[in-house]
């Protein structure tokens, strides 16, 4: 081999190396999915939904713990899988009376969305500390009594999550 080969191999399998984890690194860490998959097997786009799930979340759950905000974000995604709900995030959240943030307009008054940002990408991986709950409200506010007739699963934060 020609001696100049042999001096290139080394940065070129070095470079080789770099470039590969940093392709892995942005394809699969904390980067959402594409496209959300439904109970109709028909994947909806969530490229500007996404916004719109982490705007929710920080609006419904701001103040809450990490784990909060993405239980709030997985209510969403598991309403959107349910046949009892609308198929896509923007109808389960724009759906009337459903959310008090989007009732009275704080969804789009919210300004720090780094975090629920964060928590709407690993609700959307999969994370669901909620166990499938279709509901949460916070016990300390007053709300209909007909949510109380759901079944909680768990708590996180102030919130309740159910089914």
């Amino acid at each position: 081999m020609h001696p100049y080969r042999r001096r290139l191999i080394i940065p070129v399998l070095l470079v080789v190396i770099l470039i590969s984890a940093a392709l892995w690194q942005f394809y699969h860490q904390g980067q959402a999915p594409q496209a959300l998959p439904t109970q109709a097997g028909v994947p909806v786009a969530v490229g500007d939904e996404i916004n719109l799930l982490a705007r929710l979340i920080a609006a419904e759950a701001g103040t809450e713990p990490y784990e909060g905000q993405v239980a709030v974000g997985a209510v969403v995604l598991n309403r959107v899988r349910s046949p009892l709900f609308p198929a896509s995030i923007s109808s389960v959240i724009y759906e009337p009376w459903a959310f008090e943030s989007v009732s009275n307009g704080l969804i789009w008054q919210v300004t720090d969305l780094a975090s629920p940002t964060r928590a709407a990408a690993d609700a959307l991986n999969g994370w669901d500390p909620t166990y499938g709950a279709l509901f949460f409200w916070n016990p300390a506010k007053p709300v209909s009594p007909w949510i109380w007739t759901r079944t909680i699963i768990t708590q996180i934060g102030n919130h309740v999550f159910a089914r």
